[in-house]
């Protein structure tokens, strides 16, 4: 029964995508849009085995923990429907609903994980329960994301279609942590929209009706699911739509942003306790800091005060940028981790050294730029796991590695080597 429903969905699914406006306007052709899916899909599957048969070596446990957690709530959805729908607001703390960015006995903190069950379980009442089927209704949902930034990324960089493409849809940790059913795939979706709706209304120059629902949806969902990334995402949204109103000074205007921001970091908690963000950091590091894991690495302690975060950047941002390098590799996932690291280093070397112009849009890059070193920042502030950091980032990347990719000479590359095999070829000759 559930291959024959795996095969339906399926099929319906990928035809879906050839005749939604979203997905048609993409300018991505049908076979593109269906091929694309069908990875995406895979992609899921696989992190689904990776779970089961190397879930302990890997620590993937929360996938099918997420699974069997959702499947109890879809049967709950039959057998007692009023705490289906009431569940999600209780809150077994004798603080009640706790601090909003407490790390834990805060309702907060766990209503990232209750309210992804509760996802999961209304499409298990399409599935019937079935991990692999749930795989499918994922993949289509998420997909949503990667196609959004493809659209922004088009129009920003005309006539690089084929290097978004690459560097949207198939950078190997984005499209395995985002496929996999898990957080990182709805995160990225909601920030996608959130950036493919404020770029379109900044290049028509209104907000239409239309927007505010996906705009408000989209919010809630990183609100849910990954509070703290507001925090992150604020002050560069109100620099991007100034800077685009004047884009002459887009570079102080990112940078006033961001010292007021810096300053507002560290001195709310004098107004109100609850907005003490600098401890709120701390406590996620001591928090990874209980966990256990293959990857796991020593890092100072954190302090809440701006004199031990500024002391601690430099570690901490090429604790997510350079590793896991060479030294880290400790079995296969981490070869491949590393792989993949030293390769977009490469990428971004050529660039520095061969690089072009065909920008669209300055004020949007620069936005890339700030929020994802802004995120990869707080990354390296708080994960000690290596595995943890991979996947973590893996949702900025196409934020980073398009442009880089896009901006890239690629002519005077091919035509560099191509007259190196031709000189080389004559001395052979010779």
């Amino acid at each position: 029964m559930y291959y024959l429903l795996f095969a339906g969905y399926l099929c319906l699914f990928a035809w879906l995508l050839t005749r939604l406006g979203f997905f048609k306007k993409s300018g991505l052709s049908n076979p593109q849009l269906v091929i694309l899916f069908l990875l995406k899909v895979m992609a899921g599957i696989f992190y689904g085995w990776i779970g089961i048969y190397y879930g302990q070596f890997a620590y993937m446990y929360d996938t099918w923990g997420y699974h069997e957690l959702s499947v109890a709530e879809y049967k709950l959805f039959f057998h007692d429907p009023p705490e289906y729908f009431t569940n999600l607001f209780h809150s077994g703390y004798e603080n009640k609903y706790g601090n909003f960015f407490a790390s834990e006995y805060s309702w907060w903190n766990d209503l990232k994980t209750n309210m992804f069950i509760k996802f999961l379980s209304l499409i298990n009442i399409f599935s019937f329960g079935n991990y692999y089927v749930n795989v499918i209704f994922y993949a289509f949902i998420t997909f949503t994301g990667p196609v959004a930034i493809y659209r922004v990324f088009t129009d920003v960089f005309p006539g690089k279609k084929i290097h978004v493409l690459l560097a949207t849809f198939l950078i190997p940790s984005f499209a395995y942590w985002t496929s996999g059913i898990h957080k990182d795939g709805l995160v990225f979706m909601a920030l996608s929209l959130i950036i493919y709706h404020v770029y379109f209304s900044l290049k028509e120059n209104k907000l239409r009706v239309s927007r505010i629902f996906p705009l408000l949806i989209s919010f809630v969902i990183i609100l849910s699911f990954r509070n703290f990334l507001l925090v992150i995402l604020m002050p560069s949204l109100f620099a991007w739509i100034a800077s685009y109103k004047y884009p002459k000074r887009t570079a102080w205007i990112f940078i006033g942003t961001y010292f007021v921001s810096a300053l507002l970091f560290f001195t709310l908690r004098y107004i109100s306790s609850g907005l003490d963000f600098p401890q709120a950091v701390v406590d996620k590091q001591k928090a990874f800091k209980t966990l256990q894991g293959n990857s796991g690495f020593d890092f100072p302690e954190l302090k809440p005060n701006a004199g031990s975060f500024l002391i601690n950047a430099p570690r901490a941002i090429a604790s997510t940028t350079l590793r896991p390098h060479p030294g880290d590799v400790k079995h296969i996932l981490s070869m491949a981790a590393a792989t993949e690291t030293g390769f977009l280093l490469f990428l971004f070397l050529l660039f520095l050294i061969w690089r072009t112009n065909g920008i669209r849009s300055k004020s949007f890059i620069w936005f890339c730029i700030f929020f994802s070193f802004s995120f990869l920042l707080l990354i390296g502030f708080t994960v000690n796991f290596l595995g943890a950091i991979v996947r973590y980032r893996s949702i900025v990347l196409p934020f980073l590695l398009v442009p880089v990719i896009s901006l890239i000479d690629w002519g005077r590359i091919y035509t560099i080597l191509f007259n190196n095999i031709k000189n080389n070829s004559n001395v052979s000759s010779q």
